[in-house]
């Protein structure tokens, strides 16, 4: 008997070639899902798929720069035209900048924004059609604790608040279609740009600030994505799910 819990559903994860969203794509996969892997990174990327074919997955790749509302649309099409549903969008792509605020040049601003909050815009309004089509959905977005308090990084920092209140609005105007909507905000993760947020000269004082003491491996902000993206949270949306080791509470 098959008893993976996303048996049947299709999903699609962006910046799914490395850290937390390679973790997403292989817990979707593991737990049943078809997963498409959208990323700016090929050859990352394709890796990822090949690990979950390998694990007994099933994944694809798709070439995805998320600030642009066509790259989106094929994505959406060519699954919606493979399997015939969308389910689950996990809108990860994400990039972060440490510059104090009165360092930040426009251009640098404009690329924050648009990787981290627009590309949550057009990832959701691709989406939402197909997943209303078929009776619903699940929309999770990453966003970050900095999303929950001040940052030294501003445009960071702003561009994941943005992502918790578009979660939201998006819960609210889509709940009457079966699309629920959260947000997942960790703290510091074991990832190549989890340790870029933190450097090593301000680490230890960082871990003294989260009561149990570490980093977030991948794996367990995979783990609450996977939560939100199954029935298991089939009454839960327009919320933040945060996984922080408590930081946030001290």
């Amino acid at each position: 008997m098959d008893d993976r819990r996303l048996k049947g559903k299709v999903a699609l994860v962006s910046g799914g070639a490395t850290g937390i969203g390679a973790a997403v794509v292989k817990r979707l996969a593991d737990e049943g899902a078809h997963v498409g892997l959208g990323d700016i990174d090929r050859e990352a990327g394709q890796s990822v798929v090949d690990a979950v074919s390998n694990a007994g997955g099933s994944s694809q790749f798709f070439s995805l720069d998320v600030q642009c509302a066509s790259h989106w649309e094929s994505a959406v099409n060519a699954l919606f035209d493979l399997k015939g549903r969308l389910d689950i969008l996990v809108n990860n792509a994400g990039i972060y900048i440490r510059t104090p605020i009165e360092h930040i040049r426009e251009a640098e601003w404009n690329r924050v924004i648009d990787v981290n909050a627009k590309g949550v815009l057009l990832g959701a309004q691709a989406c939402i059609p197909a997943m209303r089509s078929t009776g619903g959905g699940s929309i999770i977005n990453i966003s970050s604790t900095a999303g929950l308090r001040g940052s030294i990084a501003t445009h960071y920092g702003a561009s994941k608040g943005a992502v918790r209140l578009m979660t939201k609005s998006i819960a609210v105007q889509c709940a009457k279609d079966g699309i629920r909507c959260n947000s997942v905000h960790p703290g510091p993760v074991d990832t190549a740009m989890g340790h870029a947020a933190v450097p090593e000269d301000v680490r230890e004082a960082r871990l003294s600030q989260i009561p149990l003491g570490r980093f977030a491996q991948p794996l367990e902000v995979a783990g609450a994505v996977y939560f939100l993206a199954s029935d298991d949270s089939s009454f839960i949306t327009g919320t933040e799910l945060v996984v922080d080791g408590g930081a946030t509470a001290a």
